[in-house]
């Protein structure tokens, strides 16, 4: 009764006491910064690992191939054995090519002169599943809008 007698109203004094207000406001709060920012951070976060993951993977496979390099070099039909024996299985090799000289002419027998470089290329395919940011990761028009394709190329010689 000290509302009466301070000759407030009990509406006013209703409103000048909001303690309740944020009870309301907390659930809201959460849905909008676990929908909104987390999530979205989420699909961000595992595309880059997955990308950097891959990436490794190609480097690492290059790195077994320049320290333990095939029998025959230049036959890059016998890289796919070594593909599957050394690189990673979530992230499969292909598109083997080895370039000879400056240009990007792949090697063959006319053009492979032992005093030019020789570099090796290949690919390998990541596929993401966002579950918010599908239309900003996954390119339209594409078979698998969300499979991209890495390349990796370093000299040999």
């Amino acid at each position: 009764m000290a509302c009466r007698e301070s000759g407030k109203s009990l509406k006013r004094s209703l409103i000048a006491d909001q303690r309740g207000a944020v009870a309301l406001e907390v659930p809201i709060i959460y849905v909008f910064l676990i929908l909104i920012v987390l999530m979205p951070l989420a699909d961000l976060a595992v595309a880059g690992f997955q990308y950097i993951s891959a990436f490794a993977a190609l480097r690492g496979f290059g790195q077994s191939i320049l320290y333990s390099p095939p029998p025959d070099v230049t036959n890059t039909t016998t890289w796919a054995q070594t593909a599957t024996a050394k690189a990673d299985s979530r992230y499969p090799i292909s598109s083997f090519q080895l370039i000879c000289g400056e240009g990007n002419a792949v090697c063959s027998s006319t053009n492979s002169d032992p005093s030019q470089p020789k570099y090796y290329s290949y690919a390998t395919t990541v596929t993401l599943a966002p579950m918010v940011l599908r239309s900003v990761l996954c390119v339209s028009g594409n078979t698998n809008p969300c499979t991209y394709t890495l390349y990796y190329s370093e000299r040999f010689q």
